[in-house]
């Protein structure tokens, strides 16, 4: 597995006409940022930040970042993706909207529709163990959203985010999984085949380092679901919650949305349970308890009509 090891360094900002961005060089370092040891998004998005306008590129020798990339692409090859896509930081097809986040991500993978990233997206998101009302409120939910033509966007996770994508499939409508996991890999199992079926005909996003994601066990993997909340906020209108834990990882992306000045709506049914403490305390930071969808419709804009 190739690493680097040397130091980093950096050259004068580049001239934007003289320099063209290669996501393939960008891609090798990233994924050699990543071998760095105790590596993170926060501390790759203060590298940018010391010089800005810098790429990822010019923080890795190229050497390294060439080796990087190559192994990168036969693991895509030897996992059947020939069509993934990339996206840099700071080029005119980054979205804006990923801006928001606190450490704007400085490269990530796609595979599927890119042009669903300029659509109205909206996060379904909550329990990986939902109750039966749950998953009927997510159909009924997504179902309504679906016909406002919003894109829905889930984690692909078991329970909520499984009911969510495969609502906005059955309703004919458009759907996002922001994956906790590189493109190569499908996380729980039983949903690779949902996975591949949005990768071919919608949309899949990693901001997962494959080869790092590689070298280690699940147990330094995991952080990687909590990050790909804050990028799924960001990169939304509005996240909903349908049911959570009072530790469910969905409340990491109810505070980032909140910060990220992101609409926030609880279902009601979640203050209903006297053992959850966490609806009351997010309502007092700013998000709104909804009852059904047409109080979100109207907050997210929409007038009040027969539709």
């Amino acid at each position: 597995m190739p690493s680097y090891t040397g130091p980093l360094f950096a050259h004068p900002q580049p001239d934007p006409l003289v320099d063209a961005v290669s996501p393939y060089m960008e891609m090798g370092a990233f994924e050699a940022l990543w071998n760095q040891p105790r590596m993170t998004f926060k501390k790759v998005a203060e590298l940018q930040k010391r010089i800005p306008g810098s790429r990822l590129s010019q923080w890795v020798e190229e050497q390294a970042a060439r080796n990087c990339a190559d192994r990168v692409l036969e693991l895509f090859n030897d996992a059947n993706l020939d069509d993934v896509g990339f996206r840099v930081h700071g080029t005119h097809d980054f979205p804006d909207r990923l801006n928001d986040a606190i450490n704007p991500l400085p490269f990530f993978y796609f595979k599927g529709r890119w042009d669903l990233a300029s659509t109205l997206i909206v996060s379904v998101i909550g329990t990986r163990k939902p109750s039966p009302e749950g998953i009927l409120q997510t159909s009924h939910l997504v179902e309504e959203l679906v016909r406002d033509d919003y894109t829905i966007a889930s984690g692909l996770a078991a329970g909520i985010d499984t009911a969510a994508h495969e609502a906005a499939i059955n309703s004919g409508g458009r759907t996002i999984a922001v994956l906790g996991t590189p493109l190569t890999e499908a996380y729980p199992k039983q949903n690779k085949p949902l996975q591949d079926h949005i990768g071919k005909n919608f949309l899949l996003v990693s901001q997962v380092p494959v080869l790092h994601y590689n070298k280690h066990d699940y147990r330094s993997n995991r952080k990687f679901f909590p990050e790909r909340n804050l990028t799924m906020s960001a990169l939304s209108e509005a996240s909903i919650i349908v049911e959570a834990g009072e530790t469910s990882g969905t409340l990491i992306q109810a505070r980032a949305a909140l910060r990220q000045g992101r609409k926030l709506f609880i279902l009601d049914h979640c203050f209903r349970n006297k053992d959850l403490l966490w609806p009351k305390k997010y309502v007092q930071k700013g998000a709104i308890r909804v009852n059904d969808y047409s109080e979100i419709r109207r907050h997210l804009g929409w007038p009040d009509k027969n539709r």
